[in-house]
């Protein structure tokens, strides 16, 4: 069973597409979106780097970083994201180092096993707040960026 509500996420430290080291302390302070996708440059997966990108703004003005992570190497990300102009983070765990820590399913499609798409939400304090399992790219961010500012409020008013 992966993690809970409540408790603090993996401790990560992985390379962005751009061969830097990202790690979770980068974020302290900070509301962070973690997505797990299944492969670079696949449709689901394009249409969710697509939807973070053009609304990275909106997250940035309230205070919510969003990364991607997949299995797939630096050098597959940093042609993903330059194909499409992807202006968010990519970060790759082709060792599932956190695929498997934060406890991500797996499921086959066409006889390969590929990681659940999954996105989990963390406060701050690097706490996880929420996990959505077997997403639907189709307006994902949407729902994470009102469900981040709902949980934002009840902070505030708590």
């Amino acid at each position: 069973m992966g993690l809970q509500e409540g408790q603090r996420f993996v401790d990560f430290k992985l390379k962005n597409q751009d061969g830097e080291t990202v790690s979770l302390d980068d974020f302290k302070g900070k509301w962070l979106v973690v997505y797990v996708y299944p492969k670079d440059d696949t449709p689901g997966c394009t249409i969710q780097g697509k939807s973070f990108t053009a609304t990275k703004q909106e997250f940035d003005d309230a205070n919510i970083s969003v990364v991607g992570v997949s299995a797939d190497d630096v050098q597959s990300h940093k042609d993903f994201c330059n194909k499409f102009s992807f202006t968010i983070d990519l970060l790759a765990d082709p060792n599932h180092e956190l695929l498997q820590a934060a406890g991500v399913g797996q499921s086959e499609y066409k006889g390969t096993m590929y990681w659940d798409r999954t996105s989990f939400v963390i406060d701050p304090e690097g706490n996880l707040r929420k996990t959505y399992l077997k997403v639907n790219p189709e307006g994902h961010e949407r729902m994470l960026l009102n469900d981040i500012k709902a949980m934002q409020g009840n902070a505030a008013s708590a």
